[in-house]
């Protein structure tokens, strides 16, 4: 399989001229399967089961989120970051939004997202792959994401990834359009490239009654 490393991708910080073509991006997949939650008194099974036709999620486009995350901030906070990929032709191929929380040294993989067109090759992982790198830039202990209990084919590569289930939000999407769906959340631990734990210099504490979390 062709990956984004063997293609002409240019990976870069975004800037405010892309905040177009970030709000544009197709987020759209299909899939034909999704994980039913069962809830237990202490925790949550995920059974895959297939759906017939095969179930296609279309993000809305007046998501009152979508101004927050994708309009490339990243260059202006070092606690964020924008990165994204573009292909030969300057397409927009794919792009992820991280935010580092100092106080748990948590990076928050807010969206990553990858055009229909250039799925399959490598986009995604590579995407990720340079999230880690700021990660690892901000002295994170662990990378963090939440992704839909319907969208199998994004659980199933944040696993390849090295990416486990962490937990469960049975009512995140109650008032949305994804009312029915359930939130998963994922992470990972974040390891220096030396394997050595981040410096203690790195870790801010903020108070205990502060609002961040």
């Amino acid at each position: 399989m062709t990956t984004a490393d063997d293609a002409a991708y240019e990976f870069r910080t975004a800037g405010p001229e892309d905040a177009g073509a970030l709000k544009a991006l197709d987020a759209s997949f299909t899939t034909s399967t999704v994980f039913h939650v069962e809830t237990t008194e202490n925790g949550f099974v995920l059974r895959e089961s297939p759906v017939e036709p095969p179930l296609t999620k279309v993000f809305p486009k007046e998501d009152p989120d979508d101004c927050d995350r994708n309009d490339a901030r990243g260059a202006a906070d070092e606690n964020s970051r924008v990165l994204l990929a573009r292909g030969a032709d300057g397409s927009l191929a794919g792009f992820v939004s991280a935010s580092y929380a100092p106080w748990n040294r948590r990076l928050a993989i807010e969206d990553i997202e990858v055009a229909p067109e250039h799925r399959g090759r490598g986009v995604g992982r590579a995407l990720m792959r340079r999230a880690e790198e700021f990660a690892r830039e901000r002295g994170a202990g662990h990378i963090w994401l939440e992704v839909t209990n319907v969208n199998v084919p994004a659980v199933r590569a944040y696993q390849r990834m090295g990416f486990a289930l962490c937990g469960l939000d049975t009512s995140l999407y109650d008032s949305t359009a994804s009312a029915g769906e359930y939130a998963l959340y994922m992470s990972k631990p974040c390891t220096p490239k030396d394997g050595q734990p981040p410096s203690p210099a790195r870790r801010q504490t903020e108070p205990r009654g502060s609002g961040a979390r």
